[in-house]
């Protein structure tokens, strides 16, 4: 019997985990991808956003700013990568410049108390190569960039190493309430527990009906983006907004926290909850949109373009709290601020379930910290090609071997981040804790020693190393019978 049981391993629920992984509990989390982040978690801007933004009557107003003050004792226990860079809402009118007045006086009601709108001059001092026709921009130096998937990732594994169980590859099939406990039915199994919490993101209405609870439902909204090689975020030092629309926040120009720069995401309402096609005209939209912030980027080094389906909820808010089914928790319709919001939502969860009756006992040796794997280079720590070769042709074992070129990942990274209690068992898994295999040549040189170097550390074949999909039935029966942490 499981105290709590969290559907979705995604950033909110991985929040949740690590949060309820402070306490002398029992917590299973159910995903039914082959790893964690692999919704849209991963496919996020990776904006922590000031909290300004999100109306003050609702609860992404609430958690927002709450969730933002939060990331720096988070960047410091978990390492997974974060920056304090500030943002900017530009205005290219007088009708505009009236409408950055309404968001700081929405700001000051959410608490954020560090808005003020700047000038033309002050502007191009902050970032030159912002566009000329910017005339007023609202200035809030406490926004900030992630890299998400490696803070869902960090969550997890912290999670993990408190005491949290994770199960992959485990899609939940339906819900039964028995008296005062749920039984979980899934593809691996049924799971009794006390408590079971709906973070299935875009699945999260469906999961909320097998419950009995059928008040929302999901629209899938696809967000487009393209993203340049690393290096190209220079030319920015500030996430870059146009002044919002009824769509949404608009395109944003920024900077990744390892330097990349990103450009998007559009908002269209797709038919399916898995279509994250990108679409030609799209691409071209985006592209014409941001010059309208920043003129001068060359398109020339866009490496790749990607897509990933936000889960707007019909109420048009966040979905978070108790139900008519006691015991049963949604936290349903996270998009955007959903990154941001996430480690507030966490805390907010978890006393919700204290008041529930659940008894919370604080764990003393509960471990905070966990140690990062991805390395952000920068001036300092960038080899050349000449120093590059000779260690690419060094053989497997060897942990100085750079097993991808453009990124300058190290074997010793990689077989790092293969050894946090999640099986990663693909090669997009490997990508996303270490960044091989994001680089110009987007894999095409590291993928298939990324593929070997997986096979070798779990004593397993080639063959049962994917770029993305379902774990290997080999791998999934050792990760249960615990020989593979």
């Amino acid at each position: 019997m499981y105290d709590v049981t969290i559907i979705g391993g995604g950033v909110v629920g991985s929040a949740i985990a690590r949060d309820l992984s402070k306490y002398h509990l029992k917590t299973l989390v159910l995903e039914k991808g082959e790893d964690i982040s692999t919704g849209a978690t991963k496919a996020n801007s990776g904006i922590i956003h000031g909290g300004y933004d999100a109306s003050h009557k609702k609860l992404k107003g609430y958690f927002s700013r709450k969730g933002n003050q939060m990331f720096d004792d988070l960047e410091k226990e978990l390492n997974f990568g974060f920056s304090r860079c500030g943002s900017l809402v530009l205005a290219f009118s007088e009708e505009e410049r009236v409408h950055l007045d309404s968001i700081i006086e929405n700001g000051i009601k959410n608490g954020v108390d560090d808005l003020e709108i700047i000038s033309k001059d002050e502007i191009k001092k902050m970032v030159p190569h912002v566009s000329e026709e910017a005339l007023y921009a609202l200035h809030c130096p406490s926004a900030g960039i992630a890299s998400p998937y490696e803070f869902c990732i960090a969550l997890m594994e912290n999670a993990i190493v408190n005491g949290c169980e994770l199960l992959l590859n485990t899609e939940v099939n339906d819900i039964t309430k028995k008296d005062e406990f749920f039984m979980v039915e899934t593809n691996n199994g049924t799971f009794n527990s006390k408590f079971v919490i709906n973070c299935a993101g875009v699945y999260s209405d469906e999961v909320s009906k097998m419950a009995g609870i059928d008040d929302f439902h999901i629209i899938p909204r696809r967000g487009e983006y393209l993203i340049f090689q690393r290096g190209t975020g220079e030319l920015i030092n500030k996430v870059l907004f146009q002044c919002p629309t009824e769509k949404g926040k608009g395109i944003l120009v920024t900077s990744t926290y390892h330097n990349n720069l990103m450009i998007g995401p559009n908002a269209q309402e797709v038919e399916t909850k898995e279509d994250i096609a990108t679409t030609k005209d799209v691409l071209e939209d985006i592209i014409l949109t941001a010059r309208k912030s920043v003129p001068d980027f060359d398109t020339k080094k866009i490496i790749r373009s990607f897509a990933g389906i936000r889960a707007t909820s019909s109420t048009g808010d966040f979905i978070i709290g108790r139900t008519k089914v006691k015991g049963f928790i949604n936290c349903a319709g996270i998009d955007s601020p959903g990154l941001t919001s996430s480690p507030a939502i966490a805390h907010h969860i978890t006393e919700l379930l204290k008041e529930e009756g659940l008894p919370l006992n604080k764990k003393e040796n509960f471990n905070p910290y966990r140690e990062g794997v991805a390395v952000k280079l920068n001036s300092k720590n960038t080899l050349s090609m000449k120093d590059i070769l000779p260690l690419t042709n060094l053989p497997l074992g060897d942990e100085n071997r750079i097993v991808c070129r453009c990124e300058q990942v190290t074997e010793k990274t990689i077989r790092k981040a293969l050894d946090r209690g999640i099986a990663v068992s693909s090669t997009d898994g490997v990508k996303r804790r270490s960044r091989a295999g994001m680089g110009v040549c987007q894999g095409t040189f590291c993928t298939s020693r990324v593929r070997e170097l997986i096979a070798d550390h779990y004593e397993i074949s080639t063959d049962d190393v994917s770029e993305r999909g379902k774990i290997s039935s080999d791998l999934l029966q050792r990760v249960k019978k615990g020989e593979i942490k």
